[in-house]
């Protein structure tokens, strides 16, 4: 599945939310007018920007974030998204822009007097705090009516925390993520699970090994990756289970003993509480 969802979060302000969940590449293009800046931030996966009819590419990498403004010429997005790639791409006007920055344009390089009328690119890492941010925006769960109104929350805070280069922020949303170090062990309880999803650890044990107590570990885990540990193990061993089975290299038990499942029975009830379908009728339905 992949999707590009346009929000109008402000006049002169848009945010795209591309999503490929999809084991093929997805291609996207959209006319963009002079004088928008445009944000990308990349979550996970990768992207190529393609420019001047292929003549020249840009690689928007994982935990990465590109800038590019240019006044005198349009920047028409065209972009090949890899398989399992998240990016949010912001389009503002540099009027919008600047407007946001009045009393401390000092802090945003390419709104100085000198520069304020050249092209511009830049690329950044993403702090843990942005990640946080860029991870909430894929995981929305509330009430549709707000929407709009979440995005453009997210959408601001997002641009405060890439240009906040004098302090590293607290995360204000968790009060147990307070500092980059707590993030840093979250993300390594992530590829612990993932490392050993057959026999994962318990909840205490994860806990002990990345250095957190426990209840910090349970809130950090969801604040980052949207869900608890175990069900986002879940969700991701079932990914992967997939994915063998769509290389054609295992069968429905052995995809299912990769993945932790003693017996057959169990994996394909998981596999159906997760696609809607058994293993044995998804790949029926693949070859057809």
């Amino acid at each position: 599945m992949s999707s590009a969802e346009e929000i109008k979060i402000d006049d002169e302000f848009i945010l795209i939310r591309f999503q490929n969940d999809a084991d093929e590449e997805m291609k996207y293009e959209r006319p963009v007018k002079t004088g928008l800046i445009q944000f990308h931030f990349g979550l996970k996966g990768k992207a190529k920007f393609i420019f001047n009819q292929g003549n020249y590419t840009l690689d928007l990498k994982e935990e990465k974030s590109l800038l590019f403004y240019n006044p005198e010429k349009e920047l028409p997005l065209h972009i090949d998204i890899s398989p399992k790639t998240w990016i949010i791409t912001i389009l503002i006007s540099i009027k919008k822009f600047h407007g946001l920055f009045t009393s401390e344009a000092d802090h945003i390089p390419f709104l100085s007097d000198q520069n304020r009328d050249k092209k511009y690119y830049g690329e950044e890492n993403i702090s843990p705090s942005m990640a946080i941010v860029l991870n909430q925006m894929f995981h929305y769960n509330l009430n549709p009516n707000i929407k709009n109104l979440y995005y453009k929350g997210k959408g601001y805070e997002l641009l405060s925390l890439l240009f906040n280069k004098s302090v590293d922020p607290s995360i204000e949303q968790c009060p147990f993520l307070i500092d980059e170090e707590n993030v840093q062990k979250i993300k390594k309880a992530k590829e612990i699970i993932i490392a050993n999803m057959a026999e994962p650890p318990s909840l205490q044990g994860l806990a002990d090994q990345v250095g957190l107590n426990l209840k910090k570990l349970k809130i950090g885990f969801k604040q980052i990756y949207g869900d608890t540990v175990y069900g986002f193990l879940f969700d991701y061993k079932m990914e992967y289970a997939r994915n063998l089975l769509d290389s054609g290299s295992y069968n429905v038990n052995e995809a299912g003993l990769k993945i932790g499942y003693s017996t057959g029975s169990h994996f394909i009830a998981a596999f159906k509480k997760k696609f809607g379908t058994t293993p044995k009728k998804y790949l029926l339905e693949k070859s057809n």
